[in-house]
C-alpha cells in the first residue's frame, strides 16, 4: 500500500521488520473515511534480547495519531509470530498474505511460501469461533451497526473460501464474487461512505441471523469435505528461517 506516511512509520520501528502490512477494514474492503489504519507485521529482536533471562519486546503496540493518521500498530517478534502460524490462527495468516504491503523483504517472500504449508482444514475452527464471538457482540448492540455485521460476514466468507481453495482472502467484495450475496454490496457501500459507527439502515435482525446461521452451516460443510491437510509440515522451515533472521542481527 503506497503511502509515504505509513512507510515512514514503518521505517521508524525500533526493530528491523520482516514485513509490515495493512489489516482491518482497509484489508477487508470497507474502510470508512474515519477508519484507523491497522498496521501489522513481524519484527526481529536482536540476539541479546532473546538469549538472556529477560526477553525483549515480543510485541510492540502503538495506538496514536501519527503523521495525521489514526494508527493502530501491532508487531510480533518472529518467534512469537511463527508460533502463531503453526496454530489454527487465521488472523496472522491474513496479515502475512495481505496485499496491502507497507514494507517487505526477501524473508517476507520466503515466509509467505512457508505460510502456504501452514494452512490446515482445522483453521475452520478459528473462523467458527471468531464469527460466534462477533455475532454475540453484534446482538448486544442497540442500535445495531453496519461494521460488526460486515465483520461477521467477512469472517465466514474467508473461512469458507479457505476451506475450498486453501487461499487466504480477506476482501469481502472479492469473496462475494463467488457467493453473490445480494445484500452485501449495499452494506459495504454504506460503510465506505459512512462512519465507523454507522447504524444499520433497517432493523431486520431476523434476516441477518438466518444468513449468519446459514453461512455457519456452509462453513461446516466445507470443513468436512475440505482436502486441506490435517496438520502443518512447516515447523522445520520456520525454525530455519528464525535462526537465519537472528544471526542476521549480530
Amino acid at each position: 500500500m503506497k503511502d509515504e506516511r505509513l512507510e515512514k512509520i514503518a521505517s521508524e520501528h525500533p526493530f528491523p521488520l520482516v514485513f509490515a502490512t495493512i489489516s482491518g477494514a482497509h484489508l477487508y474492503g470497507f474502510p470508512s473515511p474515519d477508519s484507523d489504519f491497522d498496521l501489522r507485521g513481524v519484527h526481529v529482536l536482536p540476539l541479546r534480547d532473546v538469549v538472556g533471562l529477560e526477553v525483549g519486546r515480543e510485541t510492540v503496540q502503538v495506538e496514536e495519531i501519527r503523521e495525521s493518521l489514526d494508527l493502530d500498530l501491532v508487531t510480533h517478534d518472529a518467534k512469537k509470530f511463527f508460533g502463531l502460524m503453526l496454530k489454527k490462527n487465521g488472523y496472522v495468516l491474513e496479515q502475512l498474505f495481505s496485499p496491502l504491503i507497507v514494507q517487505t523483504s526477501p524473508e517476507h517472500e520466503e515466509l509467505k511460501e512457508i505460510g502456504k504449508r501452514c494452512v490446515t482444514k482445522h483453521h475452520a475452527h478459528h473462523y467458527f469461533g471468531f464469527a460466534k464471538t462477533e455475532w454475540k457482540l453484534f446482538e448486544k448492540e442497540t442500535p445495531p451497526r453496519v461494521k460488526p455485521l460486515l465483520y461477521i460476514f467477512r469472517i465466514l466468507l474467508t473461512g469458507i473460501n479457505l476451506m475450498q481453495t486453501g487461499e487466504v482472502e480477506a476482501n469481502l467484495t472479492v469473496l462475494n464474487k463467488k457467493l453473490r450475496l445480494s445484500y452485501l454490496p449495499e452494506l459495504i457501500q454504506r460503510k465506505i461512505v459512512g462512519t465507523e459507527k454507522g447504524i444499520l439502515p433497517d432493523t431486520n435482525i431476523g434476516f441477518y441471523r438466518e444468513e449468519y446461521e446459514r453461512l455457519v452451516l456452509e462453513l461446516e460443510k466445507e470443513y468436512k469435505r475440505s482436502n486441506l491437510p490435517e496438520t502443518s509440515n512447516a515447523k522445520a522451515d520456520l525454525n530455519d528461517l528464525l535462526i537465519r533472521l537472528r544471526l542476521k542481527q549480530q
